[in-house]
């Protein structure tokens, strides 16, 4: 049997997740399918909407067999290292035969010859990239940028594609093309302009991390990929379409409107119960208080010793802190926005700052060890066999009660669901504590 990974967030679970998770159903040919999903906060620093315990069940309603979380060490970390969490989790399950995610470009003609170049390139990389950050350019823009002059700097011999570790289990029918053959408007035939614009796309640079995180793991799980439709990452909502971006949707909530139209039934159903057990929706300023909290009891020093709390950040955050006529989070974050500093970076600082996550627990060194532990967050019936087969298969312990390992990262992981758990209206005992006394979500 063959069985695909998905790596999502489902914040919230809407009509074009619903249309990805059909389309690896179907290019991959997979009986079964395993979701990698983030849990209370996700990859630009922001709280997830509603739990991560509503977003399993909205997963397996929609036919996913299992769901299993990604720790919040890689969840809340830039492309490179939550691709690398993402799939070294799917490769630690030991069942996953292929890994399909969405994409702007809809192919792997491109995207491939450059994560085979970009995963033994580091060097030379690495300091075009400083030497772009030096000059006050956003991380994604410096490495977009430095990634294209990299691919077009390469010897004629160097650029040539070289095989990908992947099973053969690419169908004809994939958008991918023959997955060792560059193929019509591959890589090779762009000049550095337009792979720059490539890597723009957002879910591009992610796909490309996840083609990248595969070759280093060394990885058997053959790459597919789906063109993303409808609406772009930051368009807003537009009549006539049923599928909108998630950007728009969460916007629309926060502004009470309903998303009848753009998600499914189930999916509106479990938020509506959510809501009405004042569960959510939750966002940065449902954390104002516990963050002016930390920030106000913290000296600059402590907040250095913080995860992306670097180049004098801590400075400017407590100098910026006083000069606020009201405190709130979004307030903050303009204040602190500048070109060097995206919203998403200075999101992911401040939540390291929320969660007390320390430079050294999260460093590259760490990470790149890969996660210690394969948490369940659900499972169908029909995820049972997959359960079971994991237990010959994985290569790391596969935990559906916390309470039975123990891993600084799981540590964090708990710490981080009891933080989200706070914010609600009135959080319960079994809310907080959800991770200990409540089993994983079955459907």
């Amino acid at each position: 049997m063959q069985t695909v990974g998905i790596i999502a967030e489902y914040n919230p679970l809407h009509n074009g997740h619903v249309h990805h998770y059909s389309e690896a159903k179907r290019l991959s040919g997979a009986d079964r399918a395993i979701v990698v999903m983030s849990g209370p906060f996700t990859q630009r620093g922001e709280p997830a909407m509603f739990s991560k315990r509503a977003r399993t069940e909205m997963a397996l309603r929609m036919g996913a067999d299992l769901v299993i979380e990604l720790p919040v060490a890689y969840a809340v970390q830039p492309a490179e290292w939550f691709a690398f969490g993402a799939v070294a989790l799917l490769e630690a399950t030991g069942v996953a035969s292929s890994l399909c995610f969405g994409s702007e470009s809809g192919s792997l003609a491109q995207l491939l010859p450059l994560a085979r170049f970009l995963a033994e390139e580091s060097g030379p990389l690495q300091s075009e990239i400083r030497r772009r950050l030096a000059l006050g350019e956003s991380f994604p823009a410096a490495y977009s940028a430095a990634a294209a002059q990299a691919w077009q700097e390469r010897g004629e011999e160097d650029g040539k594609p070289r095989p990908v570790a992947a099973r053969s289990i690419v169908p004809a029918e994939s958008a991918a093309g023959p997955a060792d053959h560059p193929g019509p408007g591959s890589a090779s035939e762009m000049n550095e302009d337009s792979l720059a614009e490539l890597l723009r796309g957002s879910n591009n640079s992610l796909g490309l991390h996840y083609l990248i995180a595969l070759r280093r793991l060394g990885s058997g799980i053959a790459p597919l990929t789906v063109p993303r439709l409808g609406a772009g990452f930051h368009e807003p909502l537009r009549s006539g379409t049923e599928i909108a971006s998630a950007t728009a949707l969460r916007a629309l909530l926060r502004e009470g409107g309903s998303p009848a139209a753009y998600i499914p039934e189930y999916s509106l159903d479990i938020l509506r119960r959510e809501q009405q057990e004042g569960r959510g929706p939750l966002d940065w300023e449902s954390f104002r208080s516990p963050l002016l909290h930390i920030l106000s009891t913290r000296s600059a020093a402590e907040l250095a010793g913080l995860l992306d709390v670097n180049e004098g950040l801590e400075n400017r955050l407590l100098r910026i802190l006083p000069e606020l006529p009201q405190f709130t989070v979004g307030g903050l974050l303009s204040a602190l926005k500048s070109k060097r500093y995206t919203r998403t970076r200075l999101q992911r600082m401040l939540l390291h700052i929320l969660l007390n996550h320390g430079k050294e627990e999260f460093s590259p060194r760490v990470l790149s060890q890969g996660p210690g532990y394969i948490r369940v967050l659900g499972f169908r019936e029909s995820g049972r066999s997959l359960l079971k087969q994991m237990k010959q298969s994985a290569t790391l312990p596969v935990i559906t009660r916390p309470a039975l390992c123990s891993h600084p990262h799981l540590e964090r992981d708990l710490q981080a669901s009891a933080a989200y758990a706070a914010a609600f209206a009135s959080p319960l005992r079994s809310e907080l504590y959800s991770d200990y006394l409540k089993p994983p979500v079955r459907v």
